[in-house]
C-alpha cells in the first residue's frame, strides 16, 4: 500500500501500525494524520519508540510508537515476559501482581497486560479496583511473584499515563533488568495470536488480591504505630487525595491505627482522571495544589494537612502557624522531622540493637541531614542515586546482610516507613507523620517547632529546589555540554559568579568526580544528565534531568559549618544568592527558552 510520505520507512511504520493496532481510536488518528498528509506528526509518532527503562514507561496517551496506547502497553508486556520466561524458571508458579490508578486507560491497560501474561501459561494477580502503588510492591513481596506491575503515571498531568515494573524483590527494577526488558520488547514488537484476547481474563489463572492484600497491608500499619490506644485523643487532620486512589485506603489505615476519622478536601477525594480542582496533580507544587486544603481545614479548625499525590505513593504536609499562615514543609524538612522520629520510636521499642546494625538512606539529591543526625546518634546513612529503585534494591541487600532499615526518603516528598514497603509509600508516611503530630501535640508543640530543635541539635540544612520546563531535548543537551566544557575553556567551571568550586562530581556516561582518587566517582553513572558541584563555603548543588517529565531540576543545600559564626538567616541569604547565580551563569534560562516552575 502507497503512503503519502514519499518515505518508505515511514511508510512501512504506518502499514504496521494499521495492521496491528486494533484500538480503533487510536487507529484512526494515525488514519487522520495520514489522510490529512501530516508528515511531520507521523514522524514523531512513528519512527522512535517510547523508551523503556528503570521507570519504565511514562508519556502522553496517544497513538503511536512513542506515546502510551493498547499498542505499546501490549508490546511493553510481551518484551517483560519473553525476559521472564527465559530469567526466571519458576515464572509460571511465582506469577505477577498488576495494579491501576485511577487516570484514562489504566484499568484497560491493566486487562490487556493480564492478558498477555495469561495466554503465554503466566497467573496474575490483577486488582479488581484501583489501588495506591505501594499496594503493588507490597503484594509482590507478599506473595513472592516474579515481578509487579503499576498502570500510572503518578502525579504527572492528565494527558500522560505509565507503566512501573518491581521485581521478584519487591524494590523497582534497575539495570540490567531494564535493558533485558527493553531488549524483549524490540524482538516481540508484533501481537501474539492472543495478546489482544481479554476473554483470556475469565481465566483460573486469573485472581483478585485486593481483599487478601488490603487487610494485610493495613496490619502492617497498625504494627507500625506506637500509640494506637491514646491516638483517638489525636488533633484532627485535614486530607486530599488529589483526585487520586488515596482516601478509601488512607481511612481504612487511620482506623486500625486508632485515629479520628480525617477530614476530607470534598472537591478532590473521589477519582477522577480530569484532575479538574488543580492545574498539577502534584502535591510537591506548593500553595496552588493545596489550596482547597487549606480553605477545609481553616473551616474546620483544623491545624495540619495530609497531602496524597493520585497514586498514593508521596506525602506532603502542611501546618498552620501561630501568625495564621500555612507552613509547607520541603521533601527534605518532613524527611528530616520523619527520620528523627523513626528513630526516637526504634531506640525506645529495640534498646537492645546496637546503632552500628541500623541505617536510613536518602537520595544524592536530597539532604543530608540523616547523615548529620546518625554522625550524632550512631546509625548508619547511605547515599544512592535518585530515585527509589536505587533505596530499595540497597535496602534489600542491607536486609540481607542482617541489618535494620528504619527510613529512607527523596525529597520529592517520598518516604519509605520500614520495609514492608520497599518503595515510596505516602499512606504509611502519613501515619507516622500523624503519630509524630499527635506526641507533639501531647507537649504543646509544634511540627515546625520540633524542625527547629532537629536543626538546632544536628545542624542547619537548608535548601533550595526547583526546576525549569524544557520540551527540547537538544537545548538540554547543549546546556550539559556546556557546563563540561565551560565557556569553551575544556572544563568544567572553577566558580559560579562570586561562589569557588571545590569539586565537581559528573555521573553522565563515563563519569568524573573531582574529589575521588581517580576522579572516578563512587556512585554509578548512567546515560541521564546530572552534574553535581561542591562550593567552597559547603553548599552543594545536583543539576539533573528528570527521568519521567520535561523538567531540569536544581538542588542546593547549604549547612554551612558552626566555626563560621552564620546564623541561619545569613546562611538562607547566601544560599539564594548562589541559586541566583546557578541560574544566571548554568541554565541562562532567558537564552534557551527555559520555562520556570509556575508556582
Amino acid at each position: 500500500m502507497a503512503f503519502l510520505s514519499g518515505d518508505q520507512a515511514l511508510d512501512a511504520k504506518i502499514q504496521e501500525w494499521l495492521e496491528w493496532d486494533r484500538n480503533d481510536r487510536t487507529r484512526n488518528e494515525i488514519q487522520q494524520l495520514v489522510d490529512s498528509k501530516n508528515v511531520t506528526e507521523l514522524h514523531t509518532r512513528l519512527m522512535s519508540r517510547i523508551e523503556f527503562g528503570t521507570a519504565g514507561m511514562r508519556s502522553r496517551m496517544a497513538a503511536g510508537n512513542s506515546m502510551m496506547n493498547d499498542l505499546t502497553i501490549i508490546q511493553a508486556t510481551q518484551g517483560l515476559t519473553k525476559y521472564l520466561l527465559d530469567t526466571c524458571p519458576n515464572a509460571k508458579s511465582m506469577g505477577v501482581v498488576i495494579g491501576y490508578d485511577a487516570r484514562h486507560n489504566s484499568k484497560r491497560w491493566s486487562e490487556l497486560t493480564s492478558t498477555v501474561l495469561v495466554s503465554q501459561g503466566i497467573p496474575v494477580y490483577v486488582f479488581s479496583r484501583v489501588c495506591p502503588t505501594p499496594y503493588v510492591p507490597f503484594g509482590v513481596t507478599h506473595y513472592g511473584t516474579a515481578c509487579g506491575i503499576m498502570i500510572t503515571a503518578s502525579h504527572n498531568p492528565k494527558e500522560d499515563n505509565g507503566y512501573k515494573v518491581y521485581w521478584s524483590n519487591g524494590a523497582q527494577i534497575i539495570p540490567p533488568v531494564d535493558k533485558g526488558i527493553s531488549k524483549g520488547i524490540r524482538e516481540n514488537l508484533k501481537p501474539w495470536d492472543n495478546s489482544w484476547n481479554t476473554d483470556l481474563l475469565t481465566s483460573n489463572l486469573c485472581k483478585d488480591p485486593y481483599s487478601e492484600i488490603y487487610q494485610k497491608y493495613n496490619e502492617c500499619i497498625r504494627d507500625l504505630t506506637t500509640s494506637k490506644d491514646i491516638n483517638k485523643d489525636s488533633p484532627l487532620f485535614t486530607y486530599t487525595a488529589m483526585h487520586g486512589v488515596g482516601y478509601h485506603y488512607i481511612q481504612e489505615a487511620f482506623r486500625v491505627s486508632g485515629f479520628r476519622e480525617l477530614i476530607a478536601v470534598k472537591e478532590q477525594v473521589e477519582p477522577d482522571p480530569e484532575f479538574p480542582t488543580v492545574k498539577y496533580p502534584n502535591p510537591e507544587e506548593g500553595k496552588g495544589a493545596l489550596l482547597l486544603s487549606m480553605q477545609t481545614a481553616d473551616k474546620n479548625n483544623s491545624k495540619v494537612i495530609l497531602a496524597n499525590d493520585p497514586d498514593a505513593d508521596r506525602l506532603a504536609i502542611a501546618e498552620k502557624l501561630p501568625n495564621g499562615e500555612w507552613k509547607i514543609f520541603t521533601g527534605n524538612e518532613i524527611g528530616a522531622l520523619l527520620g528523627c522520629w523513626c528513630w526516637e520510636t526504634f531506640r525506645q521499642q529495640h534498646p537492645e540493637v546496637p546503632a552500628s546494625d541500623v541505617y536510613m538512606l536518602a537520595s544524592t539529591v536530597s539532604s543530608k541531614i540523616l547523615q548529620s543526625i546518625g554522625s550524632v546518634e550512631g546509625f548508619n546513612f547511605v547515599e544512592t542515586l535518585t530515585g527509589f529503585k536505587w533505596m530499595g534494591n540497597k535496602s534489600v541487600q542491607l536486609m540481607k546482610e542482617g541489618k535494620t532499615v528504619l527510613f529512607a526518603f527523596e525529597e520529592a516528598i517520598g518516604f519509605m516507613v520500614g520495609t514492608k514497603v520497599l518503595d515510596k509509600d505516602g499512606i504509611s508516611a502519613a501515619v507516622t507523620a500523624a503519630e509524630l503530630v499527635f506526641q507533639l501535640h501531647r507537649s504543646g508543640s509544634s511540627l515546625n517547632q520540633q524542625l527547629e530543635r532537629i536543626y538546632e541539635k544536628y545542624g542547619h540544612h537548608l535548601s533550595n529546589n526547583s526546576y525549569f520546563i524544557c520540551h527540547d531535548k537538544n537545548v538540554i543537551e547543549s546546556m550539559f555540554d556546556h557546563l563540561r566544557n565551560f565557556n569553551g575553556q575544556g572544563k568544567y567551571p572553577t566558580s559560579c559568579g562570586p561562589y569557588k568550586i571545590r569539586h565537581v562530581r559528573d555521573l553522565t556516561g563515563a563519569g568524573f568526580d573531582s574529589s575521588k582518587p581517580g576522579n572516578i566517582p563512587e556512585l554509578p553513572t548512567s546515560s541521564s544528565q546530572m552534574i553535581t558541584f561542591t562550593f567552597e563555603n559547603g553548599c552543594v548543588s545536583t543539576l539533573r534531568t528528570s527521568g519521567t517529565e520535561p523538567k531540569i531540576k536544581y538542588y542546593t543545600e547549604h549547612c554551612p559549618d558552626k566555626s563560621t559564626g552564620m546564623d541561619r538567616d545569613e546562611a538562607l541569604r547566601e544560599l539564594n544568592d548562589i541559586v541566583d547565580n546557578i541560574i544566571t551563569h548554568f541554565f541562562q534560562p532567558e537564552k534557551r527558552g527555559l520555562q520556570p516552575r509556575a508556582d
